[in-house]
């Protein structure tokens, strides 16, 4: 009795530790890894094993910025059994990076949070980070406007409800003209939604003050434009030049 009355305050409970396959992933592959799990001194009846994947989004309130976490999907990969003392177990578990997983490019952690519901007792967790890196679209898209001039200055994740979908934030790539376009752009911050078979870009054009109308206009943020941009797969296996001729017309409209 008395190691039941330890074991749901979390003294002598089940134990778990989330081993990955690999720790590098892009958004929308599959990861696959198991679940240890250890009994503790007593038995314990596990209701469920949810695996979340997790980052971090800056939020801002009355002029002050916070970090928040954010939850991307979730997902239940065990139904109830019971646990017996001392008992090891291993729970293999697959499921798909959501699309919008942030890159881990600047200040944008991923993880993949497991917990482990307990009944009556303390759910033990544990968190695993991973590297999210571009997709070949992705890529495809940076070199393009690497060779435009384009310098990435700053990536994070905002929060930004009307923009995130069913999440409330978005990843917001931060981008200085070096060449082409410098002196008539301050910057320009770029949006990626990608889905199976095309890559949606949300253009912000800021362009740089000229004149006493431009100053009025930048100080009431009239100066900034917002563009839509699809590329199908089909069309960004063009290739980075192919692509980087596009965006640069589009732009151009704006400037």
């Amino acid at each position: 009795m008395f190691n039941r009355f330890l074991a749901s305050i979390g003294i002598g409970s089940a134990t778990i530790d989330t081993l990955l396959e690999k720790a590098r992933y892009m958004p929308a592959e599959e990861v696959r890894g198991i679940v240890k799990i250890r009994g503790g001194n007593v038995e314990q009846r596990i209701e469920t094993i949810q695996l979340s994947v997790m980052t971090e989004y800056i939020r801002e309130s009355n002029d002050h910025k916070y970090t928040q976490h954010g939850e991307l999907t979730r997902y239940q990969v065990s139904s109830p059994f019971t646990l017996q003392p001392g008992e090891n177990r291993e729970v293999p578990f697959s499921f798909q990076l959501p699309h919008q997983t942030p890159l881990t490019i600047g200040r944008a952690p991923v993880w993949i949070k497991t917990e482990l519901d307990i009944r009556g007792g303390v759910d033990p967790g544990d968190n695993d980070r991973i590297e999210v890196v571009p997709t070949p679209q992705m890529n495809t898209v940076l070199e393009a406007l690497s060779l435009i001039g384009f310098r990435l200055r700053k990536a994070e994740c905002e929060y930004a409800s009307r923009l995130g979908g069913r999440i409330p934030f978005v990843q917001e790539f931060e981008f200085v003209p070096t060449t082409q376009f410098r002196g008539q752009l301050d910057e320009l911050e770029v949006i990626f939604y990608p889905s199976d078979h095309e890559l949606e870009l949300l253009l912000q054009v800021d362009r740089r003050a000229r004149g006493l109308a431009s100053l009025f206009a930048e100080a009431m943020d009239m100066d900034e434009s917002f563009v839509r941009v699809r590329f199908s797969n089909e069309q960004l296996a063009a290739g980075p030049q192919a692509i980087a001729h596009q965006i640069a017309d589009i732009i151009g409209r704006y400037v």
